[in-house]
């Protein structure tokens, strides 16, 4: 448990890369880099090196091949924030929301009676300052989900100025359609990328017909689950999975780890996802269900058992798999670990 240990003390403000050896006489070495920094290394044997130089330089998880071996890469999401510019009614039914759903969430006005409403709400952090001022003070990162609701469009386009060119997992920006053309088409004009203009989610939410500013805000952290839960290529030791490894009352039951560390076709999980099996049975996570679960619960006892590390190809593709229900098709490589 050495290596959850020092996962659960990661700098989560730092980009947290964890790197694998999942083939070979070195399988299940393992690494934590932190800003480029080993923070953690079980194996000094091992020439680190050319692998930390062999990390993908877009920055999404994947299964590399290196030197005859196979390497797994796993870039960490950071801590999610969920940072609104702008303290009206949308943005009160924002704040609870994210309270509901254990999101962080700052929240930006520069009138007081608005932002002592947001603290009233239960926001977690409340800049009352101009726009441009606040937003200085936030840096952005890939877990930064910036919703952009003031009360006027004039400052709409102040804040998604600031914003357009921080780092971040999703911006929505409030408006009608005319509207929000004209102010991604003046951006342009002033030498911001379509590419990134393209990104920003506006009209904010997804389309359900909401009227009500309750409503309004449903469809926006609507929006902004169905980014957070589909980003690909970002791994995720979720509190569910390490209460499951760390917990005092079944820490001494053997388990295994199951990871999804490569993806082709339309296999149902991204790469990352995991799932912890426990000698008792129980199973915390989802790989995808049916039949494949199953069948790597099986192997997951046998890891344990034999304390061994395994990389199993499910392939998806075949008449069996049709044969069993596995509709999605396509072929992952899962990677199987005993949790010592």
């Amino acid at each position: 448990m050495e290596f959850i240990k020092a996962l659960l003390n990661v700098d989560k403000s730092k980009e947290n890369i964890v790197i694998t050896i999942v083939s070979g006489s070195n399988i299940n070495s393992k690494i934590i880099l932190s800003d480029d920094v080993i923070i953690y290394n079980n194996n000094d044997k091992v020439d680190w090196e050319p692998i930390v130089k062999a990390v993908p330089e877009n920055k999404k998880s994947r299964l590399i091949s290196l030197n005859e071996e196979k390497v797994y890469v796993e870039f960490l999401r950071k801590e999610n924030n969920v940072v609104v510019c702008g303290a009206g009614h949308i943005s009160i039914s924002v704040i609870k929301m994210c309270k509901l759903l254990d999101l962080p969430v700052t929240v930006i006005d520069d009138r007081h009676t608005f932002t002592d409403n947001a603290i009233r709400a239960g926001a977690d952090n409340v800049i009352c300052e101009t726009f441009e001022k606040a937003l200085d003070k936030i840096t952005g990162d890939n877990g930064t989900y910036f919703i952009i609701v003031t009360r006027g469009h004039k400052y709409d386009q102040v804040c998604l100025e600031k914003i357009i060119e921080k780092e971040n997992a999703y911006i929505g920006m409030i408006g009608s359609r005319s509207r929000v053309r004209k102010v991604l088409d003046y951006m342009e004009e002033q030498g911001v990328s379509r590419d990134k203009l393209n990104k920003v989610h506006t009209p904010i939410g997804l389309n359900i017909g909401a009227e009500t500013p309750a409503e309004i805000a449903v469809a926006i952290m609507a929006q902004l689950i169905e980014v957070k839960n589909k980003e690909i290529g970002s791994g995720n030791y979720s509190d569910e999975l390490i209460n499951a490894i760390m917990d005092e009352n079944t820490k001494d039951i053997p388990k295994a780890q199951v990871t999804v560390v490569s993806r082709k076709g339309s296999a149902p999980r991204e790469v990352g996802t995991k799932m912890i099996v426990s000698k008792d049975g129980t199973m915390i996570g989802t790989i995808g269900g049916g039949c494949v679960e199953a069948n790597l619960r099986q192997i997951a006892f046998q890891s344990i058992e034999n304390n061994e590390c395994r990389l199993i190809q499910v392939d998806m593709t075949g008449r069996e798999a049709e044969d069993e229900g596995m509709v999605c098709g396509g072929i992952v490589e899962i990677y199987v670990e005993p949790l010592l």
